[in-house]
């Protein structure tokens, strides 16, 4: 029952206990009346729940700057008010005395994270306590398989419907931790994505129903349970190879094929150099067009001093043009950066590169061919593709005892150790490149290079 109260010509609704009407009815839906109670208003956080006991905060840089403020706060001063409302509380605030929170906390994050994190807030964790860096991947040894087989038998259990592993099954999934890890002797420690491949490859024999998952279930669910970003970079291959993006036959002049990261799944980068009279009479420019990171940019710029020292060439008077083609992905990192150096040094020498070829690596201002990650995903792509041979740094060439053999088979993997190693794999065989990698490699002997 309402009161109203009539005041020269106005009627105005009294809160009661059953609320504000024109609140109610105009400013807010099913607001309750000022009269609510304020342990009605009022509801305790996270940090005064977690008093005496352990706080966990999942991504904490994630936090607003004001909420990571007030954690901080919390965290010294051991207690703190709890200021809210309730949908019964018609939009009044109740602030209460300052309530416990002694807790111990434990926050996790990525490791790109921290630039969002409050300072003050990390300065107290590492005075106070302790900054872990988590493993990705742990040793290839027979007690961590061992728990690699504990996990498959601990998710079958979880899922209570999908049917047990046989011994040859839960072997592919210890050499797809092996493969994941992508780190020679490793097993991963992503065991959510294992996880996800065990349960898929459960539903495929539940499906099939098949008393125990076999291998043939496993291999079936590597096949379709595949992340978006293998789905997406399958996808833009086999557009760029449909419109000849990319060529996996013949050879062309400053044309190559190289090999990146989307996620992860390997995807296929063309690449063009050309070499045109230098815009400026005072030294030659490079230009690279693409969407390159800042690590990529600075690869493109590091070529430029392998070319002067082991070419012998005075490229002062061109400007150096690269495209990466349609890298509507993003380039980042340094390993597209021999694929760069070999289209360049094609268009300076006019020696056409093999498109049956790709490669993947990064190119020290030595000339030398360092490791990078993801080769085994790379070079799957580059097969699945339809390319013959694949050029990768010889430090990772121990990395591919995880790749399917069969798959293996289908092309030549060739280990370089520098830039002339990779030339002389990709470059169409003529004399001017017989020519070019006896003088390159006499360069790089009077360097002192091997």
């Amino acid at each position: 029952m309402v009161k109203r109260v009539k005041h020269e010509g106005f009627v105005y609704n009294v809160t009661t206990e059953s609320g504000n009407l024109f609140a109610n009815g105009i400013l807010v839906h099913n607001s309750g009346g000022l009269g609510t109670p304020p342990h009605l208003r009022v509801e305790p956080g996270a940090i005064h729940r977690a008093n005496k006991g352990v706080l966990f905060i999942d991504e904490v840089a994630s936090l607003s700057p004001k909420s990571q403020q007030e954690l901080l706060t919390a965290m010294q001063e051991k207690k703190y008010s709890i200021t809210g409302q309730s949908e019964m509380s018609s939009g009044a605030l109740v602030h209460t005395e300052p309530a416990p929170c002694d807790f111990v906390l434990v926050a996790a994050g990525n490791y790109q994270g921290l630039v969002g994190m409050n300072p003050a807030l990390r300065s107290r964790i590492r005075g106070y306590g302790y900054e872990v860096y988590m493993d990705e991947s742990v040793p290839d040894t027979p007690e961590n398989r061992w728990r690699i087989v504990e996990f498959v038998a601990q998710e079958v259990e979880k899922d209570g419907k999908i049917p047990h592993f046989n011994r040859e099954a839960v072997e592919l999934i210890v050499n797809e931790a092996r493969k994941r890890a992508g780190r020679r002797n490793k097993l991963t420690l992503k065991l959510r994505e294992l996880g996800g491949l065990v349960r898929a490859a459960g539903d495929v024999a539940q499906t099939k129903k098949h008393g125990v998952v076999s291998p043939e279930d496993v291999k079936e669910a590597l096949s379709i349970a595949i992340t978006l970003e293998q789905q997406i970079s399958r996808q833009i291959v086999e557009a760029r190879k449909d419109y000849h993006v990319f060529s996996t036959e013949g050879a062309q002049v400053g044309k190559v094929n190289g090999l990146a990261l989307m996620g992860d799944s390997g995807i296929i980068i063309p690449i063009v150099a050309e070499v045109a009279p230098s815009a400026s009479r005072e030294e030659g420019r490079v230009i690279a067009t693409g969407k390159l990171g800042e690590i990529a940019r600075e690869a493109v710029e590091n070529v430029s001093a392998v070319i002067k020292k082991h070419l012998g060439e005075n490229i002062r008077a061109y400007d150096l043009h690269i495209q990466f083609l349609q890298t509507y992905e993003g380039v980042e990192g340094d390993s597209a950066s021999i694929s760069i150096a070999a289209a360049v040094i094609s268009a300076l020498q006019n020696v056409a590169l093999r498109q049956d070829v790709a490669m993947t690596g990064s190119l020290s201002v030595r000339g030398e061919v360092l490791p990078v990650g993801g080769v085994t995903a790379k070079i799957e792509s580059a097969l699945d593709a339809g390319l013959k041979t694949v050029i990768i740094p010889k430090a990772n060439y121990e990395d591919l005892g995880t790749l399917d053999a069969k798959k293996l088979a289908k092309a030549k993997i060739v280990p370089a150790s520098n830039i002339v190693d990779v030339l002389d794999a990709a470059l169409k065989p003529c004399k001017k490149k017989t020519a070019l990698i006896r003088r390159m490699r006499k360069a790089f002997k009077k360097n002192g290079l091997k």
